[in-house]
């Protein structure tokens, strides 16, 4: 095994024979890996996606746009339900980012989705539904939680919205380490990411502490994930934090490091609990976030991420109908 139980990787699978090598403990389902998964030749995962092409319920749809909504939904659940029989824990379903300002609209596609699960035999403790952080998906998240149904809060790049995510009771709560960094080495005006630049932290790091301390100080039942790592010492670094999305360079590079036997792997916990409980807030960072509060205090780092995230996740769900449009209907259908 290649990481302790304080790294988990929780991989978007895009190549599958490296399930052997790197097994993941979780994995993701998104309209970019369909589209990967339509360029391949014949495997499972374009099996259940040519069965989504072929689901009477969908083909029966009048309406076009319809139609090839429900087609994306079956072909997301149908690959999610061959992902749940290959990783031990919980496959992560993209919610439509064109639903990301309507907390009404995120919860009712949740419940098509969790009832389309249910159709194929993956029960709700292994699935959660991966919704954008804004305002109105943390408000379908609350509601959601409220229900039992697990979800996945992304596009998080503030401390504002990992707090407010962790009020709401979001089950994962998703930081994109890497590209917070990136924001900054070519942007600045930023509150949150200079005050970490002038402790000489990196701020994507300091974010991921942060977030980690708050939730853990304050006992609510989230887990943190960190994305977008971009080497081992990143890897080091985050040690401790509930979940890590690790790249497979980054792992291989970490096998493959020169250091003595007694040394390899032998990590040191950066983030714990016992560290949590001494960090401390102040008193605005304490506060009960609403939808005002939390859009004055969102920077223009996670102003301009969390638009740049929806906009490259909308693209995508619209090149899936794209290709579903031309392909269907599939030969005998």
């Amino acid at each position: 095994m290649l990481c302790p139980a304080s790294v988990r990787s929780f991989l978007t699978p895009s190549f599958f024979d490296d399930f052997e090598r790197f097994p993941p403990t979780a994995a993701t389902v998104s309209s970019s890996l369909l589209l990967g998964i339509c360029s391949l030749p014949d495997t499972i995962f374009r099996n259940s996606v040519d069965m989504a092409l072929a689901d009477s319920a969908c083909c029966g749809l009048e309406n076009p746009n319809a139609r090839l909504a429900c087609f994306s939904n079956k072909a997301l659940v149908n690959v999610g339900s061959e992902l749940a029989k290959l990783v031990p824990g919980r496959v992560s379903t993209e919610v439509d980012a064109r639903l990301a300002y309507d907390t009404h609209g995120i919860v009712r596609e949740v419940h098509d989705l969790l009832k389309l699960y249910n159709e194929v035999d993956v029960p709700p403790e292994r699935v959660l539904f991966k919704i954008p952080s804004t305002w109105q998906g943390i408000e379908a998240s609350r509601l959601l939680e409220s229900e039992g149904i697990q979800t996945h809060l992304t596009f998080v790049y503030s401390f504002p919205q990992a707090a407010a995510a962790a009020q709401a009771g979001a089950s994962v709560i998703q930081i994109f380490v890497g590209r917070i960094r990136d924001w900054a080495r070519t942007h600045s005006g930023d509150p949150e990411i200079e005050a970490a630049l002038k402790r000489g932290e990196d701020p994507g790091l300091a974010l991921v502490t942060k977030a980690y301390n708050y939730i853990h100080k304050n006992g609510y039942k989230s887990k943190l994930m960190a994305a977008a790592v971009r080497n081992k010492q990143d890897l080091f670094n985050l040690l401790g934090v509930d979940y890590i999305i690790a790249p497979l360079k980054v792992l291989q590079s970490l096998k493959e490091s020169v250091t003595a036997p007694d040394e390899k792997y032998s990590f040191v916990r950066r983030l714990s609990p016992h560290s949590a409980a001494t960090y401390n807030f102040s008193e605005e960072e304490l506060v009960k976030w609403d939808q005002l509060s939390l859009a004055s205090a969102m920077g223009p780092a996670a102003v301009e991420l969390l638009a740049a995230g929806l906009e490259g996740y909308v693209d995508q769900a619209k090149r899936v109908e794209e290709l579903f449009g031309k392909i269907w209907p599939p030969p005998n259908v």
